[in-house]
């Protein structure tokens, strides 16, 4: 796990970078602690620095910066910036899960950066957290937080239907996993899993919009 040393991160406390990277699922199996805990404060530590960011560094209103601020800390920002560090291979889930779904992924980096806080502080913390994200607010990427919303927004532009179909369930009635499709004008434009059927369309309308985009 030196997924953090090329950002000058050392953890000395490697049991709780571990928790940091469990899932509940495993934590269960293994009978050890999910990073539910961690993820809690770690999503505080992430609306700070990014909230002091805009606010230092933008003249924008309170409801606009809020709005700006949701792209790049939501769910799909979280899995980029996680896929960008390495981090996705190092989530320990349990035997019965078959995909290690996006919100995994970011719950798992609010994590990380709240044992990040714990042993360094919230400066350091922070550092890291706008040195990965920082460059995706100066290339203008936008993330979307709602991507059912934006994929519908696109396609009534283009005056087309739009429907999502659930085509697997599997796992135990406590722990299901989704597989669902979207189509557009009853062509398939992707393919979503989630742990709930709502996150698995979310997951299908980001494909689908990345296929449109």
């Amino acid at each position: 796990m030196d997924f953090l040393s090329k950002y000058g991160i050392k953890i000395k406390n490697e049991q709780l970078l571990l928790t940091a990277l469990t899932h509940s699922s495993y934590a269960n199996e293994a009978h050890t602690e999910s990073y539910e805990r961690l993820e809690f404060l770690g999503d505080a530590v992430l609306e700070l620095a990014t909230s002091e960011y805009f606010y230092l560094r933008s003249d924008l209103k309170e409801g606009k910066m809020t709005k700006v601020r949701a792209s790049y800390v939501c769910e799909n920002a979280l899995y980029e910036y996680s896929k960008d560090i390495g981090l996705i291979d190092n989530i320990r889930c349990g035997n019965g899960m078959n995909t290690i779904t996006p919100s995994i992924v970011a719950d798992c980096f609010e994590s990380v950066l709240a044992v990040i806080f714990l042993e360094h502080g919230f400066s350091v913390a922070k550092k890291f957290a706008l040195n990965i994200i920082v460059p995706y607010i100066e290339k203008g990427i936008v993330f979307f937080h709602d991507n059912k919303s934006y994929l519908q927004e696109m396609v009534h532009t283009e005056k087309k239907s739009i429907e999502y179909v659930v085509t697997k369930e599997s796992g135990p009635a406590n722990d299901k996993t989704f597989e669902v499709d979207v189509y557009v004008d009853g062509i398939k434009f992707g393919s979503g899993i989630g742990k709930s059927k709502q996150e698995a369309e979310q997951n299908a309308a980001r494909d689908a919009i990345s296929k449109k985009a």
